[in-house]
């Protein structure tokens, strides 16, 4: 396959906020992401604001002053897979998976609990029938640890352990009414 497009990686995934101050006291304060832009939108319809997690990537949120609530269970997922239901509607967005270094992952979910984020336990990601072990073994591709920011986004501090090969693709893709 050639390739099409010279990707960089994600410039920036948008989210919206219901209240911009909580969100940047989250985001800057309890993950520590730099504030590197702010926008006022035109009319009086909100805010747009960018911060920086790393790696030339930022995450942004809109404050839209007339938006929608929040629908979890259709736009975003009602629980943490630890806790709950997480599916949500085609075309929503589940949850923002930051990369973070595999030996800082127990520390880093210490720090949420010190600040009192409630997260899940560390998630140690495999190929098995549920696809996580208690224990880390060598068919664990990744760890991860999830939680919430103030507005009910579904976040997760992931840590690759291996490189993946091409025995990790080994799925058919589904399409519903065809198979």
């Amino acid at each position: 396959m050639s390739k099409r497009f010279d990707f960089l990686g994600i410039n920036h995934l948008a989210l919206v906020s219901s209240d911009m101050a909580r969100t940047v006291d989250f985001y800057q304060g309890v993950l520590g992401m730099p504030l590197v832009k702010t926008v006022e939108l035109p009319a009086g319809m909100g805010q747009h604001f960018f911060f920086d997690c790393g790696g030339g990537n930022q995450v942004a949120f809109f404050y839209f002053a007339n938006g929608p609530g929040p629908a979890p269970g259709i736009a975003s997922p009602k629980a943490r897979p630890d806790t709950g239901e997480t599916e949500t509607a085609v075309g929503s967005m589940n949850h923002v998976a930051f990369s973070v270094p595999l030996e800082k992952i127990d520390g880093y979910r210490q720090a949420l609990l010190d600040a009192g984020v409630e997260c899940s336990e560390v998630w140690n990601h495999d190929d098995s029938e549920w696809g996580v072990s208690r224990e880390l073994h060598e068919g664990v591709f990744v760890r991860s640890v999830y939680f919430k920011d103030p507005d009910g986004t579904l976040l997760e501090f992931a840590a690759w352990t291996r490189e993946m090969g091409p025995d990790d693709v080994a799925h058919s893709p589904v399409r519903p009414g065809k198979d």
